[in-house]
């Protein structure tokens, strides 16, 4: 439990914040936050040498904490007085890039000044972010000799000719790393990095030369990696974190039985694990690259001398082509890969995950052929670098060769990854393998194969929850329809019982400072044509076009927010702002400055300003949502989800449709009231929340608004 210096320490810095900013004011959740974070810390149990204990969830609290409790600095403050105390290293992530910039250059400096907690922190990134400056260094060097980087058949990475300008900006980069007015970051570079070029000068895991590197002392990536582990708090991106849990933690960033993690915008913590534990390759790039391992592989023979090495490669590498061709044979004559209505690609989607008997075999064969393969070619970068040492004067050779061997292993390994899942049979009511061949139309003949589990629950309770040891998950919103059951199984912590969940009251007046309207509407959404012409009549009457403030129009769809702005009066169409037609910063530059100038300014936007849009004031006092945000199960892995649901005798909209729609809506609501002094009205265009039966939980998760 939590030791007495500890609470002092707690109070103590808190207070000093209250000391040293004037006006602060402390609230009642953000104080109950900070106790509820420090206690589920405090009940972490220690590891051993070598053994994991086992937890339950004892030291893991979910926290809904809603706008303007101050979460960030409640978490940060009990999490790193938690970390020093019980030396942890304190790991932040987030889903944006926003919010992670916001915690590294203003929340952390902020609460290290004002509360006296002496916290050093970095920002975390993944590898493919930062410069390989032996990349780098060989491509202009050889360009500095008059030699064009012309298409080498011999080697695996480089497929083209590179362009003048390609050349130009290489030297560019070279000349500023060189001379360190730049640090190697691709996101502190002053130009776009197209992903082409950059792929040339970053580097992966396996094709990095580690130790053996001629320029590890100013690599950027092992500098970063160094910086971390000297800091009290580690900021990172979910991704990251998922990826590291995939790689069997501590690899990336700190070991999670060593930390404390706080992980913000929670609500996306499920879908990102989803996406991150998927494969993909296509059929013709794999083809092109294992074209290359013979030739790779011999070279390589050349200056480790080790036959038999070579053969095993060569052998995995024509086994894996030889069954792809057959997978080609059989997908050419697969009636069921004809085009649907609702793809720009013809998408093939195995039913229930699971392959018909005559694709078994292939599958299986593939994944065997995939996992020598990653085998052989490891043990010849292996063989690579160990002779490194003994022929100096053939350094460059060898270091070229594994950076080679490195490109073709990491291809293998996501080509296994992709074939391991498709092998996979799932246990008997377990959640399926959501598994699709798409064929590609920029090639005759090629294929794209995908799996991805439909839940990554079971994963993150034995990757994750049980090892880390304690953790916070919070958001704005995480509750759905009134209850966290959604997240909790959707992230497999309904199987930790011990696992604390609480709801922070909001410190607004929702009753006072907000209305909701449900205009009288005729058209349902599902009549998108007489939707959308009813929602162009009713905007002119909403809003006020001529008073100096903000409204917020949310829409489901890009084509909807298109027809009803053509559909809209002049007057009222001179001051739309639409996402989409110029970036999001110059937008709200403009917003400010329409309002600024006494005008009234219309932001119409999608999904993604439904979240994290902050117009606090009269920026914003009408936000109009044109319909439910109902999301529909079209992509591989919801069908597949929605049909096991469907199979099991449960009902997908009930169960997944209408609990997700209740916390995108939350969020959407939530644009409106951002401070304790804005004032305003949320407007709901869809009929359906007041004619079917689930709109009234829908209206009953929201803010109480006063009802009009």
């Amino acid at each position: 439990m939590l030791t007495e210096a500890e609470k002092d320490a707690i109070r103590d810095h808190y207070r000093s914040i209250a000391d040293n900013l004037p006006g602060f004011r402390p609230r009642n959740p953000q104080r109950r936050m900070l106790a509820e974070v420090a206690n589920a810390f405090s009940r972490s149990q220690e590891a051993t040498e070598g053994e994991i204990p086992e937890r339950n969830g004892e030291s893991i609290v979910v926290i809904e904490g809603p706008t303007g409790v101050g979460k960030s600095l409640a978490y940060l403050l009990a999490g790193g007085v938690m970390a020093r105390s019980r030396e942890r290293k304190l790991v932040v992530t987030s889903a944006t890039v926003a919010l992670q910039e916001q915690l590294v250059n203003r929340d952390l400096p902020f609460v290290v000044e004002k509360s006296g907690l002496p916290l050093t922190f970095a920002l975390a990134k993944g590898r493919g972010r930062y410069l390989c400056p032996y990349r780098l260094y060989q491509l202009t060097a050889d360009s500095a000799q008059g030699e064009l980087i012309a298409m080498d058949p011999a080697l695996a990475a480089w497929d083209r000719k590179p362009e003048a300008a390609e050349l130009e900006a290489l030297r560019k980069m070279a000349d500023a790393f060189h001379y360190r007015s730049w640090n190697g970051d691709r996101d502190a570079w002053e130009e776009t990095i197209e992903d082409g070029l950059w792929q040339r000068v970053t580097n992966d895991r396996h094709g990095c030369l580690k130790a053996g590197c001629p320029n590890r002392p100013e690599c950027p990536f092992f500098l970063a990696r160094e910086t971390l582990e000297t800091v009290d708090v580690v900021v990172a991106n979910h991704d990251l974190l998922l990826a590291d849990v995939a790689m069997g933690g501590g690899v990336i960033l700190p070991d999670p039985a060593k930390s404390f993690y706080c992980i913000d915008e929670a609500h996306h913590l499920a879908k990102k694990a989803v996406n991150q534990f998927s494969a993909e390759h296509s059929a013709s790039q794999a083809m092109f690259w294992l074209d290359k391992v013979a030739g790779t592989a011999t070279r390589a023979e050349a200056l480790h001398g080790k036959t038999q090495l070579t053969t095993d490669a060569i052998d995995a590498a024509g086994a894996a082509m030889e069954t792809l061709s057959e997978w080609l044979w059989l997908l050419e004559g697969e009636e069921a890969l004809a085009a649907s209505s609702d793809n720009l690609e013809p998408v093939w989607l195995i039913e229930d995950g699971v392959l018909p008997e005559r694709l078994a075999a292939p599958a299986a064969n593939m994944a065997i052929a995939a996992r020598m393969l990653f085998k052989h070619l490891s043990s010849v970068g292996d063989a690579l670098m160990e002779i490194r040492k003994d022929k100096g004067g053939e350094a460059l050779m060898i270091d070229k060769l594994a950076t080679d061997v490195g490109f073709l292993a990491g291809r293998a390994e996501q080509m296994m990854a992709v074939w391991d899942l498709f092998e996979k049979n799932v246990e008997e009511n377990a959640p399926p393998i959501a598994k699709w061949i798409a064929r590609r139309s920029e090639g005759k003949g090629d294929y794209q194969f995908c799996a991805s589990p439909v839940s990554a629950a079971a994963s993150l309770a034995a990757t994750l929850w049980r090892r880390v040891s304690g953790a916070l998950l919070t958001s704005a919103t995480l509750r759905s329809l009134g209850t966290f059951d959604l997240l909790l199984g959707q992230t497999g912590l309904k199987w930790l019982p011990d696992t604390t969940c609480l709801a922070l009251d909001s410190p607004f007046n929702f009753s006072e400072q907000g209305e909701l309207y449900l205009p009288p509407l005729l058209a349902s959404p599902k009549d998108p044509p007489s939707h959308t012409r009813e929602i162009a009549e009713w905007l002119p009457r909403l809003i006020h076009e001529n008073e100096a403030v903000g409204t917020l129009v949310l829409f489901s769809s890009r084509k909807q927010m298109q027809d009803v702005a053509a559909l809209l009066p002049e007057s009222l169409r001179g001051k739309l702002l639409i996402q989409g037609d110029i970036p999001k910063s110059l937008l709200l530059e403009r917003h400010h400055a329409q309002l600024a100038g006494g005008a009234a300014s219309v932001i119409f936007g999608l999904d993604s300003f439904a979240e994290g849009m902050d117009l606090p004031g009269e920026s914003c006092v009408h936000v109009i949502i044109a319909k439910l945000p109902f999301a529909m199960p079209d992509d591989p892995v919801d069908k597949t989800l929605s049909r096991w649901i469907e199979k099991r005798g449960g009902n997908p909209f009930v169960e997944l449709t209408v609990p997700e729609a209740s916390i995108k809506l939350i969020q959407a609501v939530g644009r409106l009231i951002r401070t304790e002094t804005d004032y305003g009205r949320v407007t709901i265009l869809d009929n359906r929340i007041s004619k079917q039966s689930y709109g009234k939980k829908l209206l009953a998760a929201l803010p109480p608004f006063k009802r009009l």
